[in-house]
């Protein structure tokens, strides 16, 4: 259902469309989007100069005056184009109503970032005291979504910036979450973003270096037991091609193993150890 077919913002009978000045106008405190494009803003404001406001916002009368619930981009826009006053229907609307809307105009207009809307999640489930799946009900989603958005606001803040800003998706997001670690974090989504790293081939790598964390304590019991002839062989090999290489062997089995540290390394050690490697 779309937030204009919500039956809270249907126009009844002692609905009317008023003139309300923008001096007596302000934001809804439930706003969950943080930042707001200039230039769509400016798009906006040229198109309502042009054409005036095609359709009222919706405010809350309080005390303290007019609250925003649905429209505040078309409110930032009539300042810009220099109006004094917007045409607005006013709604009793309770605090719970004005941060429901809010939240889910955003959404289904696709203008909330990854962390924003995570953060919306938080705050419904704060304020109104309600669950995971309260809100997976009420906003129309599934609980897991509602679940995987939440654990984005776990990442150090500094990545939770990069996904902010679109350096990383909130899949990525998820991946790194992985790790654990808050400082190996940091240092491989720097690393992702600034290579442009798929969210695969970021799993593949989270996925690598949690192997070796879990392997790390047998790996330092063992190695100063290798045999002679093999730590020769890993000092040749990492020579040849430039890259750390791991030897172990067990009774009936062994392996070689390659480390590299980007895609550009890895792509480089394939076409070392494989001559007819075509990238495609």
């Amino acid at each position: 259902m779309a937030y204009t077919d919500d039956q809270r913002l249907k126009m009844n009978n002692d609905d009317s469309v008023q003139f309300i000045a923008l001096e007596l106008i302000r934001p809804n405190p439930y706003q969950p989007r943080k930042t707001f494009e200039e230039e769509r803003l400016n798009d906006l404001a040229s198109s309502i100069q042009q054409h005036g406001i095609l359709q009222p916002i919706v405010l809350r009368q309080t005390v303290q005056g007019y609250y925003i619930v649905v429209g505040e981009r078309r409110f930032r826009a009539s300042k810009l184009a220099g109006l004094t006053e917007v045409p607005a229907i006013i709604k009793e609307l309770s605090d719970e109503d004005m941060m429901e809307l809010a939240i889910i105009e955003n959404l289904q207009r696709e203008d909330l970032n990854a962390i924003e809307e995570a953060e919306s999640y938080k705050k419904m489930m704060t304020d109104l005291n309600i669950t995971q799946q309260e809100v997976a009900r009420r906003l129309g989603k599934s609980r897991p979504y509602i679940a995987n958005m939440l654990r984005l606001l776990q990442l150090p803040k500094n990545v939770a910036q990069m996904v902010q800003q679109g350096a990383l998706s909130s899949a990525h997001g998820r991946t790194l979450l992985t790790l654990k670690d808050a400082s190996k974090i940091k240092k491989t989504a720097k690393q992702a973003a600034q290579e442009s790293w798929s969210v695969r081939y970021l799993e593949e790598y989270v996925n690598g270096l949690v192997s070796k964390d879990m392997s790390r304590k047998v790996d330092k019991e063992t190695k100063g037991s290798k045999p002679k002839m093999i730590q020769q062989q890993e000092r040749f090999l990492k020579k040849q091609y430039g890259a750390k290489v791991d030897i172990s062997t067990s009774k009936n089995v062994g392996k070689i193993t390659f480390e590299f540290k980007s895609e550009a390394e890895f792509k480089r050690l394939i076409r070392q150890l494989n001559k007819d490697y075509k990238e495609y």
